[in-house]
């Protein structure tokens, strides 16, 4: 059996854990379902790990969900499981994570954890951009916010530096039961498999014309793939949308989804199965009041 030392932390309190962050390079763990598959070792031997970890996943600072305003605060640590029953959690993420792995990763997965790993697959990557999802990042120096479209940067790239941790996400002015929103996953299994593709949409409707348009596509790109360009060109539209503008949008993100032939499908596909989903939506939604 190989044997290896490591070094970790589990303290306190939150500013126990950014205060070790501040003098030592560590790396964090929530949940650990990714970092501990990205890490694993021979069979029999301990994940191995380059840097001190500090775990997280315990800290009571980094696990509670309310309303501020009209704002929802989540905190970084909440599991998808916790997010699951809470009555606050809109019933669009509630949809999305039903489809991500079994109970037990939804029992250890954090939200956090998804938006820090910053995979393309993300399951709740679609739904947290459609939302305009903030993340607040907290230090010793103390706290900022950033947009997650500026947060996440590539796979497995986002803009925290060393010394913060996200403390919680913040999603901004949740719209009322008036919006329809939309996510749909696709992949081998309806649950315990990794997307192949994933799109969440929004329309809100008002006086017969579309006054509001969010569309965002997982697994298409390095990062998700959102426009607020082409959102734009359907305000003011009449609903139902006329076949010509659908056509229009359709072509436009056509334009700009570029996937990749991975283990899981092909770019055709993917790009296929993307554009269909839109133009479902597109047309459902043109039927709603």
């Amino acid at each position: 059996m190989v044997t290896t030392s490591l070094t970790s932390y589990r303290l306190k309190s939150l500013d126990e854990t950014i205060a070790q962050l501040s003098k030592d390079n560590c790396q964090l763990i929530a949940g650990g379902t990714d970092a501990m598959v990205q890490h694993k070792s021979p069979r029999g031997a301990p994940a191995s790990f380059d840097k001190p970890i500090v775990f997280i996943d315990h800290l009571k600072e980094l696990k509670g969900i309310a309303t501020v305003n009209r704002d929802l605060h989540i905190g970084a640590c909440c599991t998808y499981s916790e997010m699951l029953g809470h009555p606050l959690i809109p019933q669009i993420f509630k949809k999305a994570i039903k489809e991500i792995a079994a109970p037990a990763i939804r029992n250890r997965g954090t939200l956090g954890g998804n938006i820090c790993n910053a995979s393309p697959a993300g399951d709740m990557l679609p739904l947290l951009y459609l939302f305009n999802a903030k993340i607040r990042l907290q230090s010793a120096r103390g706290e900022r916010i950033s947009e997650i479209r500026d947060f996440i940067q590539g796979p497995k790239k986002v803009e925290r530096l060393q010394d913060e941790l996200v403390a919680d996400v913040i999603l901004p002015d949740v719209p009322d039961g008036q919006t329809v929103v939309v996510f749909e996953k696709v992949a081998n299994r309806r649950a315990d498999a990794i997307t192949k593709v994933s799109f969440a949409g929004l329309m809100r409707v008002e006086e017969g014309r579309i006054s509001d348009a969010r569309f965002a596509f997982g697994a298409v790109g390095p990062t998700m793939v959102r426009s607020i360009g082409i959102e734009q060109k359907l305000l003011g539209e009449a609903s139902p949308l006329d076949p010509k503008v659908i056509d229009e949008i359709v072509a436009d993100f056509d334009r700009i989804i570029n996937p990749i032939d991975d283990q899981r499908s092909t770019a055709v596909y993917r790009k296929k199965v993307a554009l269909n989903l839109l133009r479902y939506f597109l047309e459902s939604g043109a039927k709603l009041p």
